[in-house]
């Protein structure tokens, strides 16, 4: 049995040392990247081989890539690097990386061409100027094949260490067993479905209600197909972190050791030292960390289970950074559980190692409703005028002039645009250009005053880069607008957005680039409203599974006489307080009651607990961290009794698992229709060029449907591209007035 490697893997596992050092930013987008390859093979002679497929062997390693350029004329080959900034304060340990991989594939093209010696050339590729700086070394054959077996083997222990688990797992993964005795009603079906997804090469697209156990109908078949197609890795992703722990759950009652699972955390809550830097001199677990990794890393294998608390324990007994350990382990964990944007973001950790080392993986998306509006987010990006006149006050004086033309151009606009919101054609191009040139000069700055740690001026830089990667890929299936509001001394501010409305270009890829991709949720109709938004294929397999409740199981009570409009919340405070009392009273157990806001929330809590003080009750904060959540959730015990009150749309929205008599009940009280506003025009103005009329405020705000499916009232049913309108366009009927604004009260679920 061969064990394949890419050469860049190669590579970074042997050669990386020293420190863990991150100020050589920004790095050139994915697209830019591309170009500045595409335009140096453009620059070379008629002969010139781009892309060229190298291989060779060592022992039961196969170690695979493509060299970006060769020159038989010149005997040249070329190793192409895109950057932006001061090529002079790139560190040594990537220029050693970038060295190692040049003569790796060296060696790979004498032994293919039967070279004696060739000239090996590190081009790095400005991608602002567009200008090369060309590094040159001549190598013997026999130098270079020295220096591949090296790294060989380096790396062949843990190669066969890795043909050793991957053996082991696949034999247990054969044997694995449903860990209950019998599926639930609809979980066959769901599990089956995946199963023949994985098979078969497709995504799929499932709509399943809670309660049939979704998490484990799709982990378990997915597992199963593992050693049969030959899968690399399964990614479990999730909006929120409920939906991550439920994965884990899954994957702990099932315990198919060996296999190893990585839960992935974003940075700011892996992050041990958040004051400093990401690098030796600022950071104590980033000196040393490529020195350290190794040892970290076998330790980390070895356990196999590697959730945030594993892994956080693991890096600080080897004093590196939690973070950036698990970014590894990611390269040699069977099942990754993290949040969509892991795979789904522009610059995806998961996507990006996917591709550059060819794995076969198959991807779940937990709550699959929630990925159009996350990854709208992810493609989009806002800056305040407010930020960049505060930073302009404390900035650096090498930063004022660059700072100074940003505002200048950008107050220009504000000039020029008359009314208080406007969207454009395109962005500004000049303006564009200004934020490109103090990025560049933050860059700079942050690079030689590697201890200077603004929150301000940094917020301002990732803002102003992500603006600018979002600029350079704008099109049809995004807006740019201008918001204006009223200013100090008369004059205005305003905020700029580049805002995606069609995620589909952008993750349509991330598709393509899987096995199989499940989307699953209780809720993912119309189901052409998520196909063309998320970029799947038309034909893509679609699967409905009935609920395994009955009808006299489920209650619904709607007080109609109750407004949560905003004009009457304060009218309708005692009202809510006094149905949750008597709810609580008929039946006590655990309840969620959720609210439109957190003020509406508090509001509706104090007097609660002021006139029922007898019922325990507590609350959803802002910005709860992981923790707070966590003790929220476990409130909800077994024979417990009490009300939690959460926010709708919040972390306690959905993915929540409280079986049984942990959650007997829920009241929700809503506030209405979103308000008719500018942006919501364009929106809908947009969404009618690129789909048709079709597409009107029902698909801006899907959620919608719930409400009124729930109260068992269709307002008005017409087909248009296969969907469902259940609203009309302006939503001015009496019937939808009467109907959103009421109090719910919803018991024995």
């Amino acid at each position: 049995m061969t064990y394949s490697v890419a050469v860049r893997a190669l590579c970074e596992f042997t050669a990386k040392c020293g420190d863990l050092d991150l100020r050589f930013t920004p790095a050139p987008t994915a697209q830019e990247g591309i170009a500045g390859h595409a335009l140096v093979a453009n620059r070379r002679g008629e002969g010139y081989q781009a892309e060229l497929a190298l291989s060779g062997e060592f022992g039961p390693l196969r170690v695979r890539g493509r060299a970006d350029g060769y020159d038989p004329e010149r005997n040249r080959l070329e190793e192409v690097k895109t950057y932006r900034g001061d090529l002079q304060r790139m560190p040594d340990n990537h220029r050693q990386l970038h060295w190692a991989q040049v003569k790796v594939y060296g060696w790979l093209l004498c032994q293919q061409q039967e070279l004696t010696e060739v000239e090996l050339a590190l081009v790095y590729f400005d991608v602002g100027s567009q200008k090369e700086t060309l590094l040159t070394e001549r190598h013997r054959a026999e130098d270079l094949q020295g220096f591949f077996e090296e790294q060989c083997r380096r790396f062949l222990a843990w190669a066969e260490q890795e043909l050793e688990h991957i053996q082991a797992r696949d034999v247990a993964l054969e044997a694995l067993i449903f860990p209950h005795g019998t599926f639930r009603h609809g979980q066959r079906q769901l599990a089956e479905a995946v199963y023949k997804a994985a098979s078969t090469g497709c995504c799929l697209m499932a709509q399943a209600p809670t309660g049939i156990g979704k998490t484990l109908g799709t982990l378990f078949p997915l597992l199963k197909a593992v050693p049969r197609q030959s899968l690399d890795k399964i990614y479990f992703l999730a909006a929120k972190t409920p939906g991550r722990q439920l994965a884990l759950d899954a994957l702990d009652q099932l315990r198919a050791r060996p296999l190893r699972v990585l839960e992935l955390v974003a940075r700011d809550k892996a992050c041990e030292h958040p004051g400093n830097a990401c690098h030796g001199e600022s950071c104590p677990l980033a000196a040393g960390f490529y020195d350290r990794l190794p040892e970290a890393r076998k330790t980390a294998a070895e356990r196999h289970w590697l959730d945030r608390d594993s892994v956080r324990e693991i890096a600080l007994s080897h004093q590196i950074c939690p973070y950036y350990l698990a970014q590894e382990m990611a390269r040699w964990s069977d099942v990754v559980v993290g949040d969509y944007n892991y795979y789904f973001d522009s610059s995806a950790l998961l996507h990006g190692l996917t591709s550059a080392n060819q794995w076969r993986i198959a991807v779940l998306v937990d709550e699959a409703h929630n990925l159009v509006e996350r990854a709208r987010k992810m493609y989009s990006a806002e800056l305040d005028q407010l930020n960049l006149k505060t930073l302009r006050k404390t900035a650096p004086a090498v930063l004022k002039k660059p700072l100074e033309r940003v505002g200048r151009l950008w107050s220009e606009l504000n000039r020029e645009q008359a009314e208080e919101y406007r969207a454009y054609d395109v962005p500004p191009h000049k303006l564009l250009n200004a934020l490109q040139g103090a990025v560049t000069a933050i860059t700079d700055y942050l690079s030689d005053n590697p201890a200077a740690l603004d929150s301000t001026l940094q917020d301002f830089y990732f803002e102003a880069m992500q603006f600018g990667r979002m600029a350079e890929q704008f099109d049809s299936h995004s807006l740019f607008d201008l918001s204006k509001r009223p200013g100090k001394g008369g004059g205005s501010l305003s905020r700029l957005c580049l805002r995606n409305l069609v995620p589909a270009p952008f993750l349509s890829s991330r598709f393509a680039a899987s096995r199989s991709t499940v989307l699953f949720s209780a809720t993912l109709n119309p189901r052409h409203y998520y196909s063309d938004l998320l970029g799947l294929a038309r034909n893509t397999p679609w699967l409905e599974v009935d609920s395994p409740f009955r009808a006299e199981q489920l209650q619904v009570r709607v007080a109609a006489n109750v407004s949560t409009r905003y004009q009457h919340r304060a009218a309708s405070l005692a009202p809510i307080a006094r149905l949750m009392a008597e709810q609580f009273a008929e039946r006590p157990g655990n309840y969620l009651a959720f609210f439109s806001s957190h003020d509406y929330l508090q509001q509706v809590a104090s007097l609660f607990a002021h006139e029922h003080p007898q019922v325990p009750i507590w609350l959803q904060a802002r910005k709860m961290d992981e923790a707070e959540r966590q003790a929220f959730i476990q409130r909800f015990e077994t024979g417990g009794r009490g009300i939690g009150f959460a926010v709708l749309g919040g972390a306690f929205g959905e993915g929540i698992d409280l079986p049984g008599e942990r959650l007997i009940g829920a009241f929700v009280a809503t506030l209405g229709l979103p308000q008719l506003n500018p942006v919501n025009e364009q929106l809908k103005q947009r969404m009618a060029e690129l789909f048709g009329a079709g597409y009107d405020y029902a698909y801006l705000y899907p959620g919608l449907q719930k409400v009124v499916q729930a109260a068992g009232r269709v307002i008005r049913t017409t087909e248009d591209r296969g969907v469902v309108h259940l609203i009309d366009d302006r939503f001015a009927r009496p019937e939808v007035q009467r109907l959103l604004p009421n109090w719910w009260a919803i018991d024995n679920l």
